[in-house]
């Protein structure tokens, strides 16, 4: 078959290897731009939660104090976590974040279905609210393999039953790594699979996972397809250990490798920042803003040259 190309057009119809090398190096630059870019996504205001606020607060605020904060930091999702002196203004907590605009996206919910827990469903159902119900649980990490069977499948129908009633009302279950057996990310993992429910996933706290950070990347991939939300903390080598726990986000010698770490997992959910201190929540939520823009400013910006 005759070429297609006259014979004075010739050479451009067969591209010139000088011509070929060149198109090959733009194709490798446009790729090395592409995977250089910071996805910063997962990080922006709208995705933004506050979490341990509640009876972690130097200012011990009221519901409707503690609303108009976060109305005006501009965030808009909420985690609710409280102690047995905040039963009593449950109610006024939801009316206030309805006049503020804020959604009350989770709750810190008993272990099982005791007569709290029932009357916390009942007002979630008088007030049309749908949040995700954080349960923990515990065990010990060294159970033998026939141990932990047996303690997995009594977990088992213990986060089933709850789902069971928080679907009821439209609410899902976020199975809380917070220590032990339970706080693993193969055995959260584990348990989603084993209850079996469409409304069951994993909340990750990293202040509960400093062991695991020399493995996130691949944590984060286990856990994706599960994850309801990712709770972040200023992450420093060993903090636990050394009495760095609970640090702002962007003073953890870390900090750089764990937002990376998140942003190359594709979770695009919502991502809690807390305070968990005895200080004032608004000013450690407000480091945690400042160190999280700053931080992903940095990333961007690093990745962009490169």
């Amino acid at each position: 078959m005759r070429s297609p190309c006259f014979p004075f057009v010739s050479s451009i119809c067969t591209p010139r290897p000088s011509t070929t090398l060149a198109l090959l190096l733009l194709v490798l630059a446009m790729a090395n731009t592409a995977h250089s870019q910071f996805n910063a996504k997962p990080f922006e205001q709208p995705n933004l939660m506050a979490w341990c606020i509640v009876p972690f607060d130097a200012a011990k605020r009221s519901p409707e104090d503690r609303a108009a904060m976060l109305k005006r930091l501009d965030i808009r999702k909420f985690a609710y976590d409280y102690r047995a002196e905040h039963v009593p203004t449950f109610e006024r907590e939801i009316v206030a974040l309805k006049e503020n605009g804020i959604e009350l996206s989770a709750w810190w919910f008993p272990g099982v279905l005791n007569d709290e827990a029932k009357m916390t469903l009942a007002l979630f159902e008088k007030t049309n609210q749908h949040p995700q119900l954080w349960i923990m649980g515990g065990g010990d990490q060294n159970m033998t393999p026939e141990q932990a069977d047996a303690f997995a499948a009594q977990e088992t129908e213990r986060i089933r039953s709850i789902a069971i009633a928080a679907e009821k009302v439209g609410c899902k279950v976020g199975l809380y790594n917070h220590g032990g057996w339970f706080g693993q990310p193969e055995n959260l993992v584990r348990l989603v699979k084993q209850v079996n429910m469409s409304n069951v996933g994993v909340v990750y706290n990293l202040h509960h996972a400093h062991d695991q950070l020399d493995r996130l990347p691949a944590v984060l991939k286990m856990l994706k397809p599960y994850m309801l939300v990712l709770n972040i903390n200023g992450m420093q080598t060993d903090g636990e250990r050394v009495g760095k726990k609970i640090l702002p986000i962007g003073q953890g010698d870390r900090d750089e490798q764990v937002l990376t770490a998140i942003a190359e997992s594709g979770y695009d959910g919502s991502i809690g920042i807390l305070n968990h201190t005895d200080e004032d929540a608004e000013k450690r939520l407000v480091a945690n803003l400042q160190g999280l823009r700053n931080l992903v400013g940095k990333l961007s910006e690093k990745n962009s040259k490169n």
